[in-house]
């Protein structure tokens, strides 16, 4: 009879079923199902509080103030400093700079006077100390623990009294009150909301660290991140030294903000001007090219695209390769192309790239990789200070992108001296005063775009 009372559930989204499965119904993951009892509904009984209700006007925000961590990337993404109290995940892959980064905010955090509680589980002591040596990280405010046990953290937390706690990584510390191997949905749950009771109480900061599965989600149950107060990503491709941390979470500020770091010898090291990196510095105009401004958050960043485009020993299915684009959106730009402003590119290679490694996914790099590509197919040059920004519709018509009146003026301030956008693009309420000596062309289409900087077939 107790059997027929046993049910299934999901450890990743808590989906029940009568029956065992092998993948949720719920969030689609597979092997996360497991038998378990259902509890008892039990009556509970109320108690008196400790602390009673009062006007939220009453409420006290004298300990709810921001302390920055002096990286003013990290506190334009977090929202002007970390707010006592405050639980951030911040997730990325294996490699990208995670600890070294956090081992830099908490050496900053303690020279300020703060102490600093940083507890390691997949590093000794030592090894970290020497990564410490290397950046510039040592601080007697800093205390160093490495520990895999949650109440050994807890216990350490409760000697060092910090202002500022990092637990590198959520995954590597468990705890006998909870069932499962260490990084176990089970587990994970339990301690990040351990940390998170006790950094509440005591009005400590704490940012703890999460690994990512192989298709760049955070690893862990889903509820993780509605256990935090801020959820962080740290991108960046390994074979390029550009970082950028994301907030995708954040109930103290901006959850579209990013902040752009660049991982040298000596440590993270912040890029508070990163236009130059996606660009190159040619002496003479150069076919094949075409810069556009891209939105990262609420900041412009810009993006060169280059294109070659050369004669396929292959006419019957002619290679298309794409590095740092979306691979279907050019072959759609290179159909609109073809079909519109009539240029030969079915026999024909295309290479389109970004420079320095940039990933855009912003649709209004539509225009500027179809000038590159005309460019390059006609082998004719546009003007070198060329910007180009607009999404490219099936039809060959151009359409407007948010934020033209941001990334115009980050062009102007780079020295750009013309820009071709979508018709409409300008009839905004809020106005650039200055643009400098920028030149803006609106264009309705795609054909009046390339014929404004003479890239059509022929000459028509």
């Amino acid at each position: 009879m107790a059997k027929k009372q046993d049910t299934y559930h999901c450890t990743e989204c808590g989906w029940t079923s009568a029956r065992w499965v092998g993948r949720c119904a719920e969030c689609q993951a597979w092997g996360t199902v497991v038998e378990r009892g259902v509890p008892k509904l039990r009556q509970v009984s109320s108690s008196v509080p400790t602390d009673a209700a009062v006007p939220i006007s009453q409420v006290p925000t004298d300990t709810a103030v921001r302390r920055l961590t002096t990286i003013a990337e990290l506190d334009r993404v977090l929202g002007d400093g970390l707010v006592p109290g405050a639980v951030v995940l911040l997730a990325g892959e294996p490699g990208v700079g995670k600890s070294t980064l956090l081992l830099d905010v908490a050496a900053k955090w303690a020279r300020s006077g703060q102490t600093t509680l940083y507890i390691s589980g997949e590093e000794s002591a030592s090894q970290v100390r020497l990564r410490a040596e290397r950046t510039g990280a040592v601080d007697d405010a800093l205390y160093l623990a490495s520990e895999t046990d949650l109440g050994t953290v807890l216990g350490h937390i409760e000697t060092v009294k910090p202002s500022l706690l990092v637990l590198d990584s959520v995954q590597t510390v468990a705890t006998a009150e909870a069932e499962g191997a260490p990084g176990g949905p089970a587990q994970v749950r339990e301690v990040t909301g351990a940390i998170a009771r006790v950094a509440k109480r005591e009005d400590m900061a704490a940012i703890i660290v999460g690994h990512v599965t192989k298709d760049g989600s955070i690893a862990g149950p889903r509820t993780l991140e509605h256990l935090v107060d801020v959820v962080l990503t740290f991108e960046g491709d390994r074979h390029s030294g550009f970082r950028m941390v994301r907030a995708t979470k954040n109930r103290f500020g901006p959850a579209d903000e990013v902040g752009c770091f660049e991982m040298s010898e000596t440590g993270i090291v912040e890029v508070p001007d990163p236009s130059g990196l996606f660009t190159t510095a040619h002496s003479e105009p150069t076919p094949g090219t075409c810069v556009t401004v891209t939105m990262e958050g609420r900041r412009p960043l810009l993006a060169e695209i280059q294109a070659l485009v050369a004669p396929s020993p292959y006419q019957s299915s002619p290679r298309r390769t794409t590095h740092g684009l979306d691979t279907s959106r050019i072959a759609m730009v290179l159909a609109v192309l073809e079909r519109k402003a009539r240029l030969p590119l079915s026999q024909h290679d295309v290479y389109v790239s970004t420079v320095g490694g940039a990933r855009v996914t912003d649709p209004s790099v539509d225009l500027a990789a179809a000038v590159a590509i005309a460019s390059a197919a006609l082998d004719r040059q546009h003007p070198r200070r060329l910007l180009a920004l607009g999404e490219v519709g099936l039809a060959g018509d151009l359409r407007r992108v948010p934020g033209v009146e941001r990334r115009l003026a980050e062009a102007a301030r780079l020295g750009f001296e013309l820009a071709l956008v979508p018709t409409g693009s300008r009839d905004v309420t809020v106005k650039v005063p200055r643009l400098g000596g920028l030149r803006v062309v609106e264009v309705p289409s795609l054909a009046d775009a390339l014929g404004v900087l003479d890239l059509r077939r022929g000459g028509q």
